[in-house]
């Protein structure tokens, strides 16, 4: 009797527990994991931070600056260019420069919400409304024709303390805290950067390396026709061929 008592109280505990088990529901059974974090599509990401680091910052650099390409994290150069062309540039690329396109509609991964995020993202990370307000500064598309004549005239008034007189470089300047300059008249260096970048840095300078901008340190600014003869004769230094011929050996 006591045998059979025990084997029908156990019965009944294993009865009493699957039926406490059945009216939880199957997700409260002991040691089932839990819902997992929310899966987001990778086309779903729309915060800046993430589509930044992702898309931008191996060659903008992780704070928009010293990276290899231009300095996103300057309030003038984000002023210059403006919102419409940030998309457009962000969007379908630059043909024939490093910059590729980002849209899926180019051939890129982003959708146009993503690339909008993205523009809009950097005016308000590191741009400074109304910065220009007032200001004549030129146009961030060159809209007249350069002079490299008249280029090397402004580039000699406005560069050369700086950058030398004849672009090669220059020893540091210790009041601006300039290290030594290196050519900006090398043929590598010119093959590797367009003549929009020339024109972008010349406008809004590099404050992570401590150029001016177009203000320069000139008792006047730079106008939009110095501007685009300064870059012109940058341009008519370029090489048919840079880094030819090979040294030959003796």
């Amino acid at each position: 009797m006591r045998l059979a008592t025990l084997i029908s109280t156990r019965r009944y505990a294993v009865l009493l527990a699957a039926v406490s088990l059945a009216s939880l529901g199957c997700n409260h059974i002991p040691g089932r994991p839990g819902p997992g974090p929310e899966v987001v599509r990778p086309d779903e990401v729309l915060t800046f931070p993430a589509l930044y680091k992702q898309n931008c910052a191996a060659c903008h650099g992780e704070d928009g600056k010293n990276g290899a390409a231009i300095s996103l994290a300057n309030p003038v150069y984000l002023a210059v260019v403006g919102e419409e062309t940030l998309q457009q540039t962000i969007a379908k690329g630059v043909p024939g420069r490093l910059m590729p396109p980002f849209a899926k509609s180019a051939g890129g991964m982003l959708t146009n919400a993503q690339v909008t995020a993205l523009a809009q993202g950097l005016l308000q990370q590191w741009g400074t409304p109304d910065l220009l307000a007032g200001q004549n500064a030129p146009p961030y598309l060159a809209t007249i024709s350069g002079d490299a004549e008249r280029g090397q005239q402004a580039f000699t008034a406005f560069c050369a303390r700086c950058h030398g007189a004849a672009g090669e470089g220059s020893a540091s300047d210790a009041k601006n805290g300039y290290g030594k300059l290196g050519s900006i008249v090398d043929a590598s260096y010119l093959a590797l950067i367009s003549d929009q970048n020339l024109r972008s840095i010349t406008i809004a300078g590099r404050p992570d390396e401590g150029m001016p901008d177009w203000r320069s340190d000139a008792a006047q600014p730079l106008t939009d026709q110095q501007t685009t003869n300064i870059v012109a004769w940058l341009a008519s230094k370029r090489a048919a061929n840079p880094g030819q011929p090979y040294p030959t050996r003796p």
